[in-house]
């Protein structure tokens, strides 16, 4: 058996001859020889843009109000163990291995992703530090997804674009469809944006969950210095979100959709709500770091995100250049992440991903030039090299914006404390 974390995390990645293999039986089987059943209450957390924000305004929520919260999300930024969280920390690496090592013991001769290793993993975590409550992320999908082998009693769907089309469909109804998979008999399912596929509703009704939609079952009004909800309770004069950006108040109405659906089993006060929203931190999301020339990190990876971060950009200061470190995986929509940014960069700096599936610099390069109609592109071997670039020619009045992947915030993350 591996000894470090580290020789675990390398094992994990030869087990299964696929990254990615959708489906719940593998999971399910190896769930029951763990008898891995979890009491208390799950919120399980899909869609395509907005699940780590969801989920870090719902830990840091129900953290305030004295709970102890447990939550698996993915993927990391910089250590593993940022993946499985128990109030508010990270669990240590031998917890990890052990659980690793017991989940290696039982599996026999299922295979078992990366990903499914760390979901049941994740699951004893939770369970042996006795936790009263988690919040699951979905991988990738739903429907088939390691975390959907737990049954939630609220489960949200974040919002619907086109992202990983060869695993859930080309349209975003087939997307929803799949996203909707978590949905269970009898509870309450969570839809936060306006723009619903017929999918949802479709799916909802199907299985007999209690469908809440952003616009419907609930809203919010924004004020210029504090924003009102409007769901099963109202919620009024409240502090506008810590996380930046132009959907955080989707995302935080999101929040207390489940905090109202779980009311009767997870009391939040007022005093906790306002606590989550001013303390809740999530690395990469649109986060500004401090200092001259601002340096901006988003994992921004498809349009629908790429569109976001290009209306946060717009909302900023004008500044005299934007310079763009840009690094992205080749089974993205590289055309139209790019197409979503052009008018907010006034240079490219395109980086390669050491990655199985990461893009070349000069395969992201060309595909830039294809959609520029003018404007300066330079190809660097790393993200490291590229920031490095940036923050050389940048003068104080301009702005750098690192995105395209968790691989590129978090090189860049390793470049700048370096």
């Amino acid at each position: 058996m591996p000894k470090s974390l580290s020789a675990w995390l390398t094992h994990l990645e030869s087990l299964h001859p696929k990254t990615i293999a959708l489906g719940l039986e593998r999971v399910a089987e190896v769930r029951q020889r763990l008898k891995l059943d979890p009491t208390f209450p799950i919120i399980v957390v899909g869609g395509t843009n907005g699940k780590g924000s969801v989920c870090a305004m719902l830990e840091a929520m129900l953290h305030a109000a004295g709970y102890s919260v447990g939550c698996y999300t993915s993927p990391h930024l910089i250590n593993y163990n940022e993946r499985v969280r128990i109030a508010g920390q990270p669990v240590s690496d031998a917890e990890l291995c052990a659980s690793f090592e017991q989940i290696e013991r039982v599996r026999g001769d299922i295979a078992l992703t990366y990903f499914e290793f760390g979901t049941l993993a994740a699951m004893q975590s939770f369970i042996s530090h006795d936790v009263e409550v988690a919040i699951l992320e979905v991988g990738l999908g739903g429907r088939l997804d390691a975390v959907n082998v737990f049954d939630s009693d609220c489960a949200v769907v974040t919002s619907i674009d086109i992202d990983h089309a060869d695993y859930l469909g080309d349209t975003r109804e087939k997307i929803a469809y799949e996203k909707a998979g978590i949905f269970r008999a009898g509870k309450v399912a969570v839809f936060g944006d306006t723009d619903m596929p017929d999918a949802i509703a479709t799916q909802a009704q199907k299985k007999g969950a209690q469908l809440w939609r952003l616009g419907r079952e609930f809203s919010f009004k924004t004020g210029e210095l504090q924003w009102d909800y409007q769901g099963v309770a109202k919620r009024s004069s409240l502090p506008f979100p810590a996380l930046r950006g132009a959907f955080q108040l989707n995302n935080a109405s999101t929040v207390l959709a489940v905090l109202d659906a779980l009311k009767e089993r997870l009391p939040v006060s007022m005093a906790a709500v306002r606590r989550g929203l001013t303390e809740v931190e999530l690395a990469g999301r649109f986060q500004v770091l401090p200092g001259k020339p601002v340096l901006i990190l988003d994992v921004a990876h498809n349009p629908h995100a790429a569109r976001s971060l290009a209306k946060n950009l717009a909302s900023m200061p004008p500044c005299a250049r934007t310079y763009a470190v840009c690094a992205m995986l080749k089974d993205k929509d590289m055309a139209g992440v790019v197409r979503e940014l052009i008018w907010q960069v006034d240079i490219w700096l395109v980086a390669g991903i050491s990655a199985p599936r990461g893009a070349t610099a000069d395969e992201l390069g060309n595909v830039v030039r294809q959609e520029l109609f003018d404007g300066s592109v330079l190809p660097f071997a790393t993200v490291t090299a590229a920031l490095h670039h940036a923050c050389k020619e940048a003068g104080e009045n301009d702005r750098i914006v690192a995105f395209g992947s968790f691989y590129t915030v978090a090189e860049a993350m390793r470049a700048k404390s370096a």
